[in-house]
């Protein structure tokens, strides 16, 4: 479970990068697929593999506590996703895309943060 862990950590982390970088790569593609189904089903399952990954592995890691509750965080996040319906997510995801220009740098240093902490906190 901690290769799962680390290769979630690694791409969030890299994905902030690119967000910190060149912030359009990332928010373009979503803005040209944050209607499509594939994309609401993909944030619910990524979010339950990291959830069951973060809670299976949360005693193992270097700070089992707070592994542990993000992995519960994440599974609710999946699912209040899986609940609120297509409408919602596209609504979701067209508020979210349109604080982007204001708030997406910092979104792309949290992701750096948040995954040098999963990498961190695995290895």
């Amino acid at each position: 479970m901690n290769y799962v862990i680390l290769v979630f950590g690694i791409l969030i982390l890299l994905i902030g990068a690119i967000i910190l970088t060149k912030p359009e790569t990332v928010f373009g593609i979503l803005r040209s697929r944050f209607e499509s189904l594939s994309l609401h089903v993909l944030a619910v399952v990524v979010r339950i593999i990291l959830g069951v990954a973060l809670i299976s592995y949360a005693g193992q890691s270097k700070y089992p506590i707070i592994v542990e509750v993000l992995g519960w965080i994440s599974l609710a996040a999946a699912i209040a996703l899986g609940l609120i319906g297509r409408s919602n997510f596209k609504s979701l995801m067209k508020w979210a895309l349109n604080i982007t220009s204001t708030y997406g740098r910092v979104g792309g240093v949290i992701a750096v943060l948040f995954g040098g902490f999963l990498v961190y906190a695995v290895f």
